[in-house]
C-alpha cells in the first residue's frame, strides 16, 4: 500500500473522528480536506461514509453502560422501550429522504462554495439557539422526550444532509431549538448518530462493493482506526466541556472558517475541487 496514501487516510480518519461530533460538520471539513490532499473520487467518498463507523464506536464505548443497560431492560422497563422508540423514530426521517435525495444531494451540492455558505449559516443559527436556550428549556434528560420530540429532533437531522451543516450541529441546536437542554440535546444526538452512522456506511459500502477490493483493506482500517480514536477522545472531551461552556466559540469558528474558505475560492488563492 502507498505510503502517502496511508498517510491521507490518517488524516482523514483524524479529521472525522474530531469533527463527527461537534456542530462543526464532519462531511464539510472532509471535503475541504480531501480537497486538499486531492484524496477524491468514489472512492474517496465511500471511505469518507465508511470511517464513520469507527467514529461511531467511540459513542458506543462512552455510553456503553447506559446502552447495555437499554438493551437488557427492553423486555421488562418502559423507560428503555420508549427511550429506544424515540430512538428509532428519530432515525426515520434521515432514511427515508436520504434514499429519495442522497444522489441528487451528492451530485450538486458537495462542494467548497455549498459548505462554506453551510458553515456561515449554521454558525449564526448556533448563536440564535444559544441565545434562546436559557428561556427556553422544557426537557432537561433524554428519558423525558416524547416520541413527538424524537420525531421533531429526526426532522431537522434532515438538514444535515446539505454538507456543511453538521449532523451533530443540526440535532444539538435543532434539539435546543425544540426546548431540550444543553445536556439532553447533546446526548439524543449521540444516540441518534448510532443507527444514523452504521446505517450509512453500510449502506454505502454494500452499495459501492463494486468499487472496491480486498486490496483497500489497509487504507479503510487506518482511516477507521484514527477515526476511533480522534472521536472517543473528542466526544470525552464534550461531554466535559457542555457541562460549563455553551456552543458560541465553535458557531464563530464555523463563521470565519465558512469565510475562509469563500475568499480563497472567489480569489483563486486556492483551488477547491469539487
Amino acid at each position: 500500500m502507498d505510503i502517502l496514501l496511508l498517510t491521507k487516510a490518517v488524516i482523514m480518519g483524524v479529521v472525522e473522528g474530531l469533527t463527527e461530533f461537534l456542530p462543526i460538520s464532519s462531511t464539510g471539513h472532509l471535503i475541504l480536506a480531501a480537497s486538499l490532499l486531492d484524496f477524491t473520487g468514489e472512492k474517496a467518498k465511500v471511505f469518507d461514509i465508511a470511517i464513520q463507523t469507527g467514529a461511531i464506536f467511540a459513542v458506543i464505548i462512552v455510553y456503553w453502560q447506559r446502552l447495555r443497560e437499554t438493551a437488557a431492560g427492553l423486555g421488562s422497563q418502559p423507560r428503555a422501550r420508549r427511550f429506544t422508540l424515540n430512538v428509532l423514530i428519530a432515525f426515520v426521517p434521515a432514511v427515508v429522504l436520504g434514499l429519495l435525495f442522497g444522489k441528487a444531494i451528492k451530485a450538486h451540492l458537495f462542494n467548497p462554495t455549498v459548505v462554506a455558505s453551510a458553515f456561515i449559516v449554521g454558525g449564526f443559527i448556533i448563536i440564535w439557539a444559544e441565545r434562546r436556550q436559557k428561556r427556553a428549556v422544557r426537557i432537561d434528560d433524554v428519558d423525558q422526550m416524547t416520541p413527538w420530540d424524537a420525531l421533531k429532533v429526526g426532522l431537522v437531522q434532515c438538514l444535515a444532509m446539505i454538507p456543511g451543516t453538521s449532523r451533530s450541529g443540526a440535532t444539538i441546536i435543532g434539539g435546543m431549538l425544540l426546548g431540550l437542554s444543553r445536556k439532553a440535546a447533546t446526548d439524543f444526538s449521540f444516540f441518534l448518530a448510532i443507527p444514523t452512522l452504521i446505517g450509512a456506511g453500510a449502506y454505502s459500502l454494500l452499495k459501492e462493493r463494486a468499487l472496491l477490493s480486498v486490496a483497500d483493506l489497509p487504507l479503510f482500517g487506518v482511516g477507521l482506526l484514527f477515526s476511533f480514536v480522534s472521536a472517543w477522545l473528542c466526544v470525552r472531551w464534550l461531554l466535559r466541556y457542555i457541562a460549563t461552556h455553551d456552543f458560541v466559540p465553535f458557531a464563530w469558528y464555523r463563521i470565519g472558517f465558512g469565510a475562509v474558505v469563500l475568499i480563497t475560492a472567489w480569489t483563486g488563492m486556492v483551488e477547491w475541487s469539487a
